[in-house]
């Protein structure tokens, strides 16, 4: 896909977005909405849940914190019977999995046996997504480095990505590609030209903190538009980064760093968005869950 046809699409995505936003009924003081655009659900990894033997009792430590949903690992160790005991107890939804292989197992490694065995576990992420009652797969496309070159990993990446995509038209289940650092998807024109060259079943789990080192989130999220079907949720601080080293930019509180939440939920309610935010930051017991959902409802304005 050309330049051209990515900023076509961009367009008619920012259009059909202002035009919701548009919609929204105005105040009588000064024109101003009454609410923002911009309305999310709130979800966590389950990983940060410190309290609760079963998961049950992790979904319930989670909704007493104020989060709407839970995000599971697979393949993983729960059961289908397991999630339905815990949303049916607690109302609580799991949005979609985090493929548990992608970094072990990636679809750019130079041994197909590697890669088939990365496929295979996201094709049961997909199985166990649907299982679950959650709508996408969250997935780490490829990891370029020294012995992995950038076009080899795109090549190979996509290649076994469309050999699961039937599954997942079988399903309705869908692909969201995240954005880490792996070296890989470095541009958001790039990144919007990956999925849309494998087709409507492949978007955007687009991590917001993940951009700072090296970006401006309202860029990517302009960009993308449409693509960005789920929001991962952390801070990074620049300035952590520079005093104390690199992965020291996250070691900052939602709120406190340099993600520029004005800016991102201007963004977000450009292109329309509503759907699902989940945070991944360290996490805990209940009081330090119930701290992480209100700093998610300061910074996006929930």
């Amino acid at each position: 896909m050309t330049f051209d046809a990515i900023s076509r699409r961009g367009f008619m995505v920012a259009g059909a977005s202002l035009a919701v936003a548009a919609a929204v009924p105005a105040s009588g003081s000064g024109g101003r909405p009454v609410q923002r655009a911009l309305r999310v659900k709130k979800a966590l990894k389950v990983g940060m849940i410190a309290e609760g033997a079963t998961l049950t009792e992790k979904f319930q430590v989670a909704r007493r914190a104020g989060f709407e949903g839970v995000e599971l690992d697979s393949p993983g160790p729960y059961s289908a019977s397991d999630v339905a005991a815990a949303t049916e107890a607690t109302g609580l939804e799991v949005p979609g999995v985090v493929d548990s292989v992608h970094w072990g197992k990636p679809l750019s490694d130079p041994d197909q046996t590697v890669r088939d065995e990365g496929r295979r576990g996201l094709e049961q992420a997909i199985r166990d997504c649907k299982a679950f009652g959650g709508s996408t797969v969250l997935l780490v496309p490829a990891v370029v480095n020294q012995h992995v070159a950038y076009a080899d990993a795109y090549e190979r990446s996509q290649a076994e990505i469309r050999k699961v995509l039937p599954l997942c038209e079988q399903t309705g289940i869908r692909i969201a590609i995240e954005n880490v650092w792996n070296n890989f998807l470095l541009s958001p024109i790039e990144a919007a030209r990956y999925t849309d060259e494998l087709g409507p079943m492949v978007g955007w789990h687009f991590d917001i903190g993940n951009i700072v080192n090296y970006g401006w989130p309202e860029h990517w999220i302009r960009t993308l538009g449409a693509r960005i079907w789920k929001l991962d949720v952390k801070e990074y601080s620049r300035r952590k980064r520079n005093d104390e080293g690199l992965w020291k930019g996250f070691s900052v509180e939602i709120g406190e760093g340099d993600c520029g939440w004005p800016e991102v939920c201007k963004a977000l309610d450009e292109i329309g968005y509503r759907g699902w935010a989940a945070a991944e930051v360290g996490g805990g017991d209940l009081a330090r869950l119930t701290d992480i959902a209100q700093r998610m409802d300061r910074v996006l304005n929930t």
